[in-house]
């Protein structure tokens, strides 16, 4: 297998989407560095041996929505990597119920929406190294039915809804701030783009998924297995958009942002946490 010149950072790399990223990448030849919280499955023979020859290289976060456990990780990958050609924000998870941050701030929105922000800007000089100089940012079509979004109803939702409520803000935040941030990231090559991976399969026995009741079955009879939203993250970072900057990508095409006018201002707060919050703790490099 030829040994491709390109590295990949996968956060949430080790089950559903991510980890069906993860395989096409190392059988392409990638270099990919994982983010994870636990580890990759031990009957996978490809994937144990990639990680003994290090073209996978894990690295495990107790919580990726803790600052202090997110800045342990990165200042390891940091100091142990040389560059990023495609950082692939992909962790998440549609949580049950109304759940809160060691921050203060609601659950979707830290994990979805801010902590992709802060590894971004954390493994900014490890893209600025790199040729494709990529991000993609896995967001979701359920946005579709927000019909209202703010920065303090994203911080503190006034009510909860599986999916469709705190959930589907959060991803429409993340692509909101990744079309406001894009022109910035360009003046330095670097890439910003967000992707629906689609209706997949994602369902795994014994883990709450936080779906509403009606859309269990649903999945279980016809979504497609996760291969297919690997495929549409990886066509989103090297396919026919791979120039494109700030531009939210469904069913392989360019879609339209709901909300566009806020997108500025939602890039703003997530700033100013990044800014007062998780550097105000900032792990020094020698």
């Amino acid at each position: 297998m030829p040994t491709h010149p390109y590295t990949a950072c996968i956060t949430g790399a080790n089950a559903g989407i991510g980890l069906e990223l993860t395989r096409k990448l190392l059988h392409e030849g990638w270099q990919v560095i994982a983010i994870n919280r636990s580890e990759f499955p031990t009957d996978d023979t490809h994937i144990q041996q990639a990680t003994q020859s290090r073209q996978l290289r894990p690295y495990t976060v107790t919580d990726l929505a803790d600052y202090d456990s997110l800045r342990t990780v990165l200042h390891q990958i940091q100091q142990q990597e040389q560059q990023i050609d495609v950082l692939f924000n992909n962790a998440g998870r549609s949580f049950s119920e109304l759940s809160y941050s060691r921050q203060g701030r609601e659950l979707h929105y830290e994990l979805m929406t801010v902590v992709p922000y802060i590894i971004l800007m954390e493994l900014r000089q490890l893209l600025q190294r790199s040729t494709l100089r990529t991000v993609i940012n896995t967001s979701s079509s359920a946005f579709q039915f927000t019909r209202s979004i703010s920065n303090d109803t994203l911080k503190r939702p006034q009510r909860f809804r599986k999916l469709i409520g705190p959930y589907a803000s959060s991803k429409l935040a993340l692509s909101l701030w990744t079309k406001a941030a894009a022109p910035s990231f360009a003046n330095e090559g670097i890439l910003l783009r967000s992707v629906d991976p689609g209706g997949n399969n994602t369902l795994r026995k014994g883990k709450n998924s936080g779906l509403p009741l009606l859309v269990k079955p649903l999945m279980k009879l016809f979504f497609p297995p996760p291969t297919h939203g690997a495929e549409q993250l990886y066509q989103g970072a090297i396919g026919i958009h791979r120039d494109q900057r700030g531009v939210f990508i469904s069913k392989g095409k360019i879609a339209k942002l709901k909300f566009s006018d806020q997108a500025q201002e939602i890039w703003q707060q997530v700033q100013a946490i990044y800014e007062q919050e998780y550097k105000v703790g900032k792990v020094t490099l020698p």
